[in-house]
């Protein structure tokens, strides 16, 4: 997924949002007797933690910046006792050669139970249209894809602080494989710190996201296990046009790896594209990003752009009813 004079620009942009945030970091750490480092280690004594995100007023803008990053995610997870009910569809486009698209769709209920925690359990979907592709079958068909229990707990609350901080965590079960449409028996989980901060009071807002996906696949076909894993470093920034609409620009770095805990690398590529976040009314939302694979190479391949375990385009389309 990596790539050269392209991927200079993308790294460029990443390395301005994490700078931002690693300054916001520093900053917080300065404010307490052993400093927000510790925080992340789960040593950080009680007092430090509640400082960050007890009971305070919010003070920040009534934007949510959980979906105004595309692919990114804001720190940002609605007040406790609000439903939600999300429709997220991303889809993938383009391979070497042949017609290549998948789609896969989760369908969450979330819940948040307090100021800090929400859970959102859902299903998916998933359809492909392969045909002609080196290394894969053709396949046209839509079914069923398995099941996902999201966790969220928000650490840093950006409402009395620099920057807000929530970790995530999805374990889930899948039947079809997303990218060639294989039956399968998969079990995984990605984990996630999601960082976000307000540039500019009510405009702008930046985030800075941590990825780390693992999981164990069994071919049904064959019988046969394997594992992999990858890891993504994203960044975005979006300006608020108005309250309810927030355009931007998401880059994103991915890692494929053989192996549950990033043994073997096998290649890597860099996304780059506009978002775009808009509240149709109080309890209608919608958001997404088209991204283009800017720059990326596989191991043993020495073409540009990395088509082997990732895709030409990836799109994001998602639908948010509040209750």
């Amino acid at each position: 997924m990596l790539r050269k004079s392209n991927f200079r620009g993308a790294t460029a942009a990443a390395i301005v949002v994490a700078g931002h945030l690693a300054s916001c970091v520093s900053a917080s750490a300065d404010d307490g007797p052993r400093g927000l480092a510790y925080a992340w280690a789960g040593s950080a004594p009680a007092p430090v933690v509640s400082k960050l995100t007890g009971g305070l007023p919010s003070a920040h803008s009534e934007i949510d910046t959980e979906h105004i990053f595309g692919f990114s995610m804001g720190s940002d997870i609605g007040k406790p006792g609000e439903m939600e009910i999300e429709f997220e569809n991303v889809g993938a486009f383009g391979k070497r050669s042949g017609t290549y698209a998948a789609w896969a769709n989760l369908n969450q209920v979330k819940y948040t139970v307090s100021d800090n925690f929400r859970i959102a359990p859902g299903f998916a979907l998933t359809g492909q249209h392969i045909s002609g592709v080196p290394g894969l079958a053709d396949h046209r068909d839509v079914a069923f894809g398995g099941v996902a229990l999201e966790l969220r707990y928000k650490l840093v609350d950006r409402a009395v602080a620099p920057f807000g901080l929530t970790l995530h965590a999805q374990p889930g079960w899948s039947r079809i494989d997303d990218a060639s449409g294989m039956h399968i028996a998969q079990y995984g989980a990605e984990f996630a710190a999601l960082f976000d901060s307000e540039l500019v009071k009510d405009r702008l807002f930046a985030a800075f996201n941590v990825w780390y996906g693992t999981g164990g696949t069994r071919e049904i076909s064959t019988n046969l296990w394997r594992h992999d894993s990858e890891m993504q470093l994203q960044a975005a920034i979006s300006y608020a046009v108005q309250p309810d609409l927030v355009f931007g620009l998401g880059v994103r770095y991915a890692r494929a790896y053989d192996g549950g805990g990033l043994d073997r690398f096998l290649g890597d590529a860099v996304f780059a594209g506009p978002t775009f976040s808009y509240n149709i009314s109080k309890e209608v939302g919608i958001s997404g990003t088209w991204q283009m694979q800017v720059a990326g190479q596989a191991i043993g391949d020495v073409r540009s752009l990395n088509l082997d375990q990732f895709e030409r385009h990836q799109a994001l389309l998602r639908l948010n009813l509040h209750f």
